[in-house]
């Protein structure tokens, strides 16, 4: 992993923060994901978001939403969700669903779960709740594999 980090490989510099972060130092995890990030790593612009929500490198809410829309527009699911409930608090409802439609197409399910609360208090339209329950039972059924229910 170390050559490969050496040699600028995202997947591999995003794990050596992976190891820094289980090893319990927060700055080293820090500076590796931030050049990962800078190579494209959508997890790294996730786990740098969650770094700067937590507050281990300094709360910053724009750094924050920063990663989070770099790791949304590299399709982290997670990372969308996270955006629709940041547009949600901050009471711009329309914005908070669009990107808890797109996250439930991607399978997350947090943020179906977002949806189904709005849906029921009248903030989602039946077609477009009925649209991301279908994207999202389609993302779901995409991920299943026959030899790992068969192995189950």
């Amino acid at each position: 992993n170390v050559k490969r980090a050496e040699a600028n490989d995202p997947a591999a510099i995003f794990q050596m923060g992976v190891k820094c972060l289980k090893e319990g130092d927060y700055d080293g995890a820090f500076q590796y994901w931030t050049k990962a990030a800078g190579l494209g790593d959508v997890t790294a612009h996730f786990n740098l978001s969650l770094m700067y929500h937590n507050g281990e490198v300094g709360k910053d809410e724009k750094k924050e939403v920063h990663h989070l829309e770099q790791a949304a527009i590299g399709g982290h699911p997670t990372a969308r969700h996270n955006l629709g409930c940041i547009e949600g608090v901050n009471g711009r409802t329309d914005r908070a669903v669009k990107h808890w439609i797109m996250a439930s197409k991607l399978g997350e399910d947090a943020a179906l779960s977002s949806l189904r609360s709005f849906y029921s208090k009248g903030f989602v339209g039946k077609e477009d709740f009925a649209s991301a329950l279908r994207g999202h039972q389609a993302a779901v059924d995409a991920t299943k594999s026959h030899q790992r229910e068969a192995a189950a």
